[in-house]
């Protein structure tokens, strides 16, 4: 993927303003829009129709398994074919789901196998337009705007966080979950339709193997020391942050004044996320990598402060914090990895990225309930703790890590 000579913006104007990183910026917008509201409304409309817990985490599950196992064989696809057709693909295809989804929804008796299924397609085609996104901003824009335009992705990102909850539970609890989705499959379908004005050049891979290309990506990913330890960390962070959203609610209901404070707490991460991302775009540390995964470390902060039961608003600001430095390090990290890797591996690279930095999620949902039942919520929390400042400060003893400028 390179970018297209025809169109490839100056290096002195902000990405935004030229037409290419527009159309992907709205479309992706509209995407990580519809990302963020399906599970929300997914939880409210699966309880609604069935009032069963275990209900709602077979489609959850059914919606996560199929996205991390073919998350490998989505970058495959989006350095062998061109990114953006595949994009598109993915999108028609959760557009599709979504209605699907919806118009069960809207009927009144919803099948639990036709929603299941559903989102198990819909995990499937996240798995292939997740790897896409690198290497469509490397090519729609000029090398020098990488920064910038990352920055302006991450802002996307976290006004997604902070609307698309409160809009699918406004639909939810207003003209009913049906709509919620209906709405989602329009952001996904709006979306396919940008991408398609989009030209984007494609340099394809010669033909080999599969077994070839992956172990290619591979090879670019343990190449590199900053990079691999790197994914320990962010890896250790998902973890905790699966623990924080497994324990976190009873801690602050049981302890710290009710769900109000849970309510609270998650607000003002997202707004922490947001100033983090607005942080990116107007500071350059010069050693991009080892600041980053720095901020990520302060993730401890919250965790200790609902093991010791601390002060409500100490807490929430803690969570604003760690959040906060998870905002800065996406675009400053998708900016160094577009930058370090050939643009005809990066769509696998960001697979292998994904894969690893998310692998660590089901362990903690399903460690912590089970840790905290034998010793008390404290334990994992702690031991949480320890993992996620242990495992990204520790980034800073890598030599590849410290001399990443």
């Amino acid at each position: 993927m390179t970018a297209d000579t025809a169109t490839a913006p100056p290096a002195a104007l902000h990405p935004l303003r030229t037409r290419p990183f527009r159309l992907l910026f709205t479309g992706r917008a509209l995407s990580l829009l519809g990302d963020a509201a399906i599970p929300a409304a997914l939880a409210l409309a699966v309880l609604e129709a069935t009032g069963s817990t275990s209900a709602l985490a077979l489609v959850l599950g059914c919606a996560m398994v199929p996205k991390l196992l073919l998350l490998p064989l989505g970058g495959v696809v989006g350095d062998r074919f061109d990114a953006r057709t595949v994009a598109l693909t993915t999108d028609l295809i959760r557009c599709v789901t979504q209605l699907l989804v919806g118009i069960q929804l809207l009927g009144g008796a919803p099948s639990l196998a036709v929603l299941a299924g559903a989102e198990a397609l819909g995990g499937a085609a996240g798995a292939f337009a997740v790897p896409t996104v690198a290497p469509l901003v490397k090519g729609t824009v000029a090398a020098g705007s990488l920064h910038r335009a990352n920055a302006a992705m991450g802002v996307a990102k976290s006004a997604s966080r902070l609307g698309g909850p409160a809009l699918a539970g406004t639909l939810v609890l207003t003209v009913g979950p049906g709509w919620a989705f209906v709405l989602d499959a329009a952001t996904f379908g709006v979306s396919a339709l940008l991408l398609m004005a989009l030209r984007v050049e494609h340099v394809p891979l010669p033909r080999r193997s599969l077994r070839a290309d992956l172990a290619e990506g591979w090879r670019e990913v343990r190449s590199r020391d900053w990079y691999w330890t790197s994914l320990i960390g962010h890896s250790a962070w998902n973890g905790a942050a699966a623990v924080l959203m497994t324990l976190g609610p009873a801690v602050a209901v049981q302890r710290l004044g009710g769900g109000t404070t849970w309510v609270a707490l998650l607000q003002v991460g997202a707004v922490g996320f947001l100033l983090g991302a607005l942080l990116a775009d107007r500071f350059r540390p010069r050693r991009p990598v080892l600041t980053a995964n720095l901020g990520l470390a302060t993730y401890a902060l919250p965790l200790i402060l609902l093991a010791v039961a601390a002060p409500a608003p100490l807490t929430i600001a803690a969570y604003g914090l760690a959040q906060a430095g998870l905002g800065f390090l996406s675009p400053v990290w998708e900016t160094a990895v577009q930058r370090a890797v050939p643009a005809h591996a990066l769509a696998r690279v960001t697979s292998y990225d994904w894969l690893l930095s998310l692998a660590a999620t089901p362990l903690g949902y399903a460690l912590a309930p089970l840790a905290a039942s034998a010793w008390g919520p404290e334990a994992p929390l702690l031991a949480a703790a320890a993992v996620v400042g242990g495992c990204c400060a520790a980034t800073a003893l890598v030599p590849g890590v410290r001399r990443f400028r």
